[in-house]
């Protein structure tokens, strides 16, 4: 499954169940719940930590239908951006991005 399509099926969840789908505040504080209960699972290594991962994962999808992102998109064009990027340790060994990526 691409993530256009999770976003869409992720979107329809919502509208089917009734669930959030006006307030992007609360959606955004319902991620962060989820993304604490998956590094708790996590932490404590429980078996449903993936599952955790997962919730986080459709959250951000359909907030990101929510605000009208078409996610895929967004997350290719990172992905490039990310690739183009140029890093190098500093006096202290941290990485520090000497050029930012952007398109020539």
């Amino acid at each position: 499954m691409d993530i256009r399509s999770a976003q869409k099926l992720a979107w329809e969840n919502k509208l089917d169940k009734g669930f959030n789908t006006t307030d992007v505040a609360l959606e955004f504080g319902l991620l962060n719940a989820e993304l604490g209960e998956a590094f708790t699972a996590w932490r404590r290594k429980l078996p449903d930590a993936g599952e955790e991962l997962a919730d986080v994962f459709l959250y951000l999808a359909a907030l990101a239908e929510m605000t009208g992102h078409d996610l895929q998109d967004e997350v290719e064009a990172k992905l490039a951006k990310n690739r183009r990027r140029v890093y190098r340790r500093d006096a202290n060994g941290v990485l520090v991005r000497r050029e930012d990526g952007a398109a020539d």
